[in-house]
């Protein structure tokens, strides 16, 4: 089937806000990639902010679906965490690769804007996904080891980026597992665990 106006003016947005930057591409050359009236893009998302927010929503829903699909490899706790580090690795080794779209998208954005409100959905489910997995492996601590490998993550998204370095994600893996042998408990949290993993579909 012929893509619809929606789905055409995402992918354009796709290829050039994260190839470019989302304040360097004007409404103007997203409509001429998708080949759509401009009118139609008002329409659909009511203007470029609508339309970032529904790019960055759609960046949200690919980042889930490569993390959970590489998480969902493993049975045991500690390597469906460090599996997040290994996506991040395969990510980063891509030429495409731009750096974080969610950073790049908000660097400039207002606060409470609707592009900021995608960025923190996105962030609280990595979060979210991170904190499930440290009452997995019984840490003693979750909720704080779950702000430590997120500070990893961002960290490696970052360094890839502006160093041009792919093995940025396995330095950050080589760190998580270090924290995780720090934290490692005794095994109490399981059940919370339990709870936290299914509130973030993993």
């Amino acid at each position: 089937m012929k893509p619809t106006a929606r789905e055409r003016l995402l992918a354009a947005a796709n290829e050039l806000f994260y190839a470019e930057g989302v304040q360097s591409v004007g409404v103007d050359r997203v409509i001429e990639r998708a080949g759509v009236a401009k009118a139609t893009l008002y329409n659909i998302f009511g203007g470029k902010e609508g339309l970032v927010r529904a790019y960055l929503q759609a960046q949200h829903a690919s980042t889930a679906d490569r993390i959970t699909t590489a998480v969902a490899q493993f049975d045991d706790p500690s390597g469906r965490l460090l599996a997040i580090f290994d996506s991040q690795g395969i990510l980063f080794a891509q030429p495409e690769f731009h750096g974080c779209a969610f950073v790049s998208a908000t660097a400039e954005t207002r606060r409470g804007s609707l592009v900021e409100q995608a960025a923190d959905d996105y962030r609280a489910w990595v979060r979210s996904l991170f904190t499930a997995l440290a009452y997995q492996v019984g840490a003693q601590e979750p909720e704080v080891l779950a702000a430590q490998l997120h500070l990893l993550y961002d960290g490696a998204a970052l360094c890839a980026r502006m160093d041009y370095d792919a093995s940025a994600a396995f330095t950050a893996r080589d760190a998580a597992a270090l924290l995780l042998n720090c934290a490692a408990g005794d095994g109490r949290h399981a059940e919370i665990g339990a709870a936290v993993t299914k509130r973030a579909d993993i």
